[in-house]
């Protein structure tokens, strides 16, 4: 009589239930991640301008004013009243500030006192290069 071990028919697998549900968690992870974007934070109706289109060459420091004035350094919020702390805040921003070049993005229905606090303190902290942003107008 001939009696069969236990492991003599067992083959070795692999689970694959598991690996797909890791696998699917990514590519989930992946989909919703890629999917931010950083103007889709803040609703702004930039002010038009009729005129030449600069092409954006780098990667822009941006600061933003929205409608009710509040301030922002990409998408970090601001202290809107104090002066001070809104020129430390853009003096802590590494690199040489009088070649970073700005991108002042400013709601049209901002307070125009905002948008010259906002250019004052970028003017104090030694930025140079700033740049306003403006939408075409609608015959361009």
């Amino acid at each position: 009589m001939r009696l069969q071990r236990a492991n003599e028919g067992d083959e070795p697998e692999i689970n694959l239930i598991s690996l797909i549900d890791v696998i699917f968690c990514i590519i989930i992870f992946l989909v919703v991640t890629t999917t931010f974007d950083v103007r889709t934070s803040l609703r702004l109706e930039l002010p038009t301008a009729a005129g030449p289109t600069m092409e954006a060459s780098d990667d822009p420091l941006t600061v933003v004013v929205d409608a009710e004035g509040r301030l922002y350094l990409g998408t970090v919020e601001l202290p809107k009243e104090d002066r001070a702390a809104l020129i430390a805040a853009l003096s802590r921003v590494e690199g040489d500030h009088a070649s970073t070049r700005v991108v002042l993005r400013a709601d049209a229905r901002a307070p125009h006192q905002a948008v010259v606090t906002a250019m004052d303190a970028l003017g104090q902290a030694g930025f140079a290069r700033l740049s306003i942003a403006t939408m075409p107008e609608d015959g361009e």
